[in-house]
């Protein structure tokens, strides 16, 4: 396994003026090489941007690549504890990661924020006083969807998504708002690229619109063959299918395509207004969901770190859990299980100034709680 990353990073000025009451080292295990690459190298680029813009000395990141391999990631892990005594781990993209390495890390009384991962059983049956989503539950994005589908006036959907904890997850999100009946269920290999089969079976559906949830370049490949198939059923889809990351490789297949997210590049307040300008500075290009995910992971931690020593794990995780800090998605609290209550937008996918990108065209949810809360016991 090969280490990118092992600095201190810091400029000049302290957060809020202040030194943390004692310092921090995070171990980020994300993915930054094969199919998964740009997502957790936009993980790792908003978190680490964060960071920066503290200008706090007391925090050491170091980062390495799983490489989308739940063995890989397990052995970083455990090398992070044990060699690196890290004290804080994030950065997993996937979810049949996250089930391999977080229920080992919570144990060893080592704090997880996820930074994208939300599966169902860690915010339920599995859920721990170590563990913070400061992302979303799996399901969140394709409720919205499900629940926007309704008010769109859809009846018959065909929905497909990989056949991992994610995509189980999310059609069963979609699923539990959508009022209307299935033209057809399918669940693809993780990492296919040919979807043939699938556009065929939709074809001959009579699906009146077609949900998916494909990550990466799985969702890229599928929207490309999709638009060249002549199929005109309506897509939707979750924001992870139409962000920043994949909108330019889709292409104008996209235009116009509706899809959810807890954050847009539009939203109006003032983090988001100088979150997004200044990684557009920092990287020339506008974050994804990914990196706003990570961003507002770090600084989750640098608030928790204001008040409370990460040797004091009450005291820590009482501060993380306060979430005392502006996030870019405005109102951001977490509920019992340590999962976001937040609100989640439907967006439509435009050309700005020549760049495919988002915009919101309605709020689906306010204040919305995942399902499985009620199954966590804290």
């Amino acid at each position: 396994m090969k280490k990118l990353t092992s600095a201190f990073l810091g400029l000049s000025m302290l957060l809020s003026g202040t030194a943390l009451a004692e310092p921090i080292k995070v171990g980020m295990i994300t993915t930054l090489s094969g199919g998964g690459a740009g997502l957790g190298v936009d993980i790792r680029d908003g978190f680490l941007l964060a960071l920066k813009q503290a200008g706090n000395k007391d925090i050491e990141v170091v980062v390495e690549d799983d490489a989308q391999k739940p063995e890989l990631a397990v052995q970083i892990a455990d090398k992070m504890i044990q060699s690196d005594k890290v004290d804080i781990l994030t950065g997993i993209v996937w979810s049949n990661l996250a089930m391999a390495v977080v229920p080992g890390a919570v144990a060893q009384d080592k704090i997880y924020i996820s930074t994208n991962a939300g599966p169902s059983a860690l915010a339920g049956e599995k859920c721990s006083p170590n563990y913070f989503n400061a992302a979303y539950q799996n399901d969140n994005l394709h409720e919205a969807v499900g629940n926007y589908a309704n008010d769109a006036g859809y009846k018959k959907a065909f929905i497909l998504a990989p056949n991992y904890p994610a995509g189980t997850d999310a059609l069963t999100g979609f699923k539990r708002f959508f009022k209307g009946e299935l033209a057809g269920e399918v669940y693809t290999k993780v990492g296919q690229t040919d979807y043939a089969a699938e556009i065929a079976e939709i074809r001959a559906s009579g699906a009146d619109s077609v949900y998916f949830f494909l990550p990466g370049g799985m969702g890229i490949a599928f929207m490309k063959q999709y638009s060249q198939s002549g199929v005109d059923i309506p897509v939707m889809g979750p924001g992870f299918s139409f962000d920043q990351d994949v909108l330019a490789a889709i292409g104008d297949a996209a235009l116009g395509v509706k899809n959810s997210s807890h954050w847009s590049k539009d939203l109006d307040n003032a983090a988001n207004k100088k979150y997004v300008e200044a990684f557009k500075a920092e990287f020339g290009r506008i974050p994804s969901l990914y990196a706003t995910q990570g961003y507002d992971a770090a600084n989750l931690i640098l608030s928790a770190a204001a008040k409370a020593s990460i040797k004091d794990k009450d005291a820590f995780r009482a501060a993380l859990k306060e979430a005392d800090f502006d996030s870019v998605r405005g109102k951001f609290k977490f509920g019992n299980n340590n999962h976001p209550i937040q609100d989640i937008y439907i967006r439509e996918v435009i050309k700005e100034d020549g760049v495919l990108t988002n915009k919101i065209v309605a709020t689906s949810f306010t204040d919305h709680q995942d399902a499985y809360a009620s199954e966590c016991k804290m």
